[in-house]
């Protein structure tokens, strides 16, 4: 017969509330470090999107932070020079401006990207957001990104070439 501890296990040991991290670390070229994490997501009419959240670094310098996304080609066009407005709900909105990586020449019209460094550095939470993505034709896609996703993309917001060491890095 094996005997069981009737103790419950110490706080410390409580499984974490949100997934594994997907954040993917890319060393594109000598001196030049991508950061990624790829959410996909559904739209409140039931459309599909990848959203994908990266900051580059070029010689340890930081390039930019950016939110891409992408919706299904021939579903959606977006207004790719119009902002988006990212929301908590009722307690915090920003609004994300259209801007391209140095890397990126432009993109299909079923994909936007913008600059998130502002509203990265002013989210401090968890919490769903909401994100309103201006379409062609004056209609607005609307995505809620779930909580472990904001929580990757807090983490992703942190990281940096120097805080990474060798045996954290992902595979290329």
């Amino acid at each position: 017969m094996v005997a069981l501890p009737l103790t419950s296990a110490p706080a410390t040991a409580t499984p974490s509330l949100f997934p594994l991290a997907s954040i993917h670390t890319y060393q594109e070229r000598p001196g030049q470090t991508t950061f990624r994490s790829k959410q996909s997501l559904r739209d409140r009419t039931d459309r599909s999107w990848q959203i994908i959240l990266f900051k580059r670094y070029q010689a340890g310098s930081l390039q930019g932070l950016y939110l891409r996304l992408v919706g299904f080609p021939g579903l959606v066009s977006l207004d790719s020079q119009k902002p988006i407005t990212i929301a908590t709900g009722a307690s915090a909105q920003w609004q994300a401006q259209p801007a391209l990586d140095p890397q990126t020449q432009s993109l299909p019209g079923n994909a936007g990207q913008y600059d998130m460094a502002a509203t990265l550095a002013d989210l401090t939470g968890d919490t769903p957001l909401q994100i309103e993505i201006p379409l062609a034709g004056g209609s607005v896609a609307q995505l809620v990104v779930p909580p472990f996703a904001v929580h990757e993309w807090r983490e992703l917001n942190g990281q940096s070439p120097e805080a990474q060491s060798p045996e954290t890095q992902s595979p290329t």
